[in-house]
């Protein structure tokens, strides 16, 4: 048999501490690169599973200062409204801000304004010019819900309005002046053109780290398939306003995943992450085929059975090394086996610009599901994307389905924001540890060691009673 290749996992090393150049954590800075267009302040993605990623997850997300991606496992329509949630959860201006007619009822209007989770809507004729804006509190303890949306709204001759274009230090001080939450912005013919709120001046300041766009909104992506109907879902994903799309496909190094990539890229101008792989030239044939980023990892992750069933992958350690080195210029992302800070700490040192996480945020406030009782504690459902569960409504021969994903109950965790805040708490010592004060740094510094088992025991706490 031929010399068979060494491969590394995380938990084979550690990094070796370097001379300290930062006076505190604080000073570190994580800013990297999601694609060589897309700057992120943390690097941790949200993955694009359905236990882990919709609306809720990727807000949280965004003002952490990393981005998730909305899984594909919606139907396009959902898919494109999850990704509209998050571009219009908070931004600068709303450039196309909800509107409803006159003559519509109080119940169409509360019935959009429910499913939209919003709690106003500019009212508008044929032409688009504003006649009135219609908010909740409008419609405080109105049961009358076949009467129309002119007879309780407020209008025109009594609305604020501001000229579209205007300082956002102006439109403030107007919010605050006249005590609205809305203003709504309109051109010379008072025809609507964009909306600012209270609420999203205020959560720039509450949110300061947020990952946003050049239109201050936050970022978001969102993942296809590589059958059906990828093209017309990147479509209505990009007029939702996603940032990137994510090719989602266990075996990335594929005719069909590369075939995608190039599609996509040579039909529309967005950003392409395509994965997953673990080999060199797995990397270099996606990037050939357009991929702005890779992503890495066949079978690390928490729910995965791939390399049990299939008897295939590499240990990602290993693969991050190899994937990145020949990747050259293009960020890749370390998809699956992160366990705890000191993993992203390790991936990022062998050359991942990022790492995806399913596992450790899939038991937040904010991933899709809800909390379960069990034994007295708080749980929520988490779940491979191959797994019999995730795929039990989509396949029609199920009984000949080969899982390579499985199923268990998460315990709870809290809210993403903690989590977010403790792993890169936690990233933020190790770039410190290893001499560095910044990513860039960390990567040029890092210097593993290979430990044995005893050395990985010896790194845990051990000889001591539990409390």
């Amino acid at each position: 048999m031929d010399k068979i290749k060494t491969g590394l996992s995380f938990d084979d090393v550690l990094l070796i501490p370097k001379k300290g150049i930062v006076s505190s954590r604080k000073e570190v800075d994580l800013r990297t690169k999601l694609t060589n267009n897309i700057l992120l302040n943390v690097p941790i993605i949200s993955a694009n599973m359905d236990t882990v990623t919709e609306s809720k997850m990727a807000i949280a997300m965004a003002q952490s200062g990393g981005i998730g991606f909305i899984h594909r496992f919606l139907s396009v329509e959902e898919q494109f409204n999850e990704v509209l949630k998050v571009k219009r959860s908070e931004g600068i201006i709303i450039d196309n801000p909800y509107t409803i007619k006159k003559d519509n009822t109080i119940k169409d209007a509360t019935d959009f304004m429910h499913s939209h989770n919003i709690n106003a809507l500019i009212v508008v004729d044929k032409e688009n010019a504003v006649e009135g804006i219609l908010t909740s509190r409008d419609l405080v303890f109105e049961d009358k819900l076949n009467k129309k949306v002119y007879e309780v709204m407020t209008p025109k001759d009594k609305l604020i309005t501001a000229e579209y274009g205007i300082k956002l230090n102006k439109a403030k001080e107007i919010l605050h002046k006249n005590k609205i939450e809305k203003l709504p912005l309109i051109d010379s013919n008072f025809k609507l053109k964009g909306l600012i709120t209270s609420s999203d001046i205020k959560k720039r300041g509450k949110f300061p780290n947020s990952s946003k766009d050049k239109k201050g909104r936050l970022r978001v992506g969102a993942a296809v398939g590589v059958k059906g109907d990828f093209l017309d879902r990147t479509e209505a994903l990009i007029s939702a306003g996603t940032d990137a799309i994510v090719v989602d496909v266990a075996h990335g190094h594929s005719n069909l995943a590369i075939k995608t990539t190039r599609q996509i890229k040579s039909k529309f101008d967005i950003d392409v992450i395509s994965g997953n792989v673990c080999t060199s030239t797995g990397v270099k044939e996606l990037i050939k085929a357009g991929a702005d980023c890779i992503k890495v990892g066949v079978g690390p992750g928490a729910y995965c059975t791939t390399r049990i069933v299939t008897g295939c992958g590499v240990p990602q350690l290993t693969a991050i090394k190899e994937c990145a080195k020949a990747a050259g210029k293009i960020p890749v992302i370390a998809d699956g086996g992160i366990k705890n800070s000191g993993d992203i700490v390790k991936a990022i040192a062998s050359g991942a610009s990022s790492v995806m996480i399913g596992n450790l945020l899939a038991g937040t406030d904010e991933s899709p599901g809800i909390n379960l009782l069990k034994n007295g504690s708080k749980v929520k459902v988490g779940r491979g994307m191959a797994s019999l569960g995730a795929n039990i409504h989509r396949t029609k021969d199920y009984e000949e389905y080969v899982a390579e994903g499985v199923e268990s109950l998460i315990p709870y965790r809290g809210k993403v924001i903690e989590v977010i805040n403790q792993l890169t708490g936690g990233l933020r010592s190790g770039v410190s540890y290893n001499g560095a004060r910044n990513l860039i740094g960390l990567r040029k510094n890092s210097e593993f060691i290979r430990i044995t088992d005893k050395g990985m025991r010896e790194s845990k706490p051990h000889d001591i009673g539990t409390i």
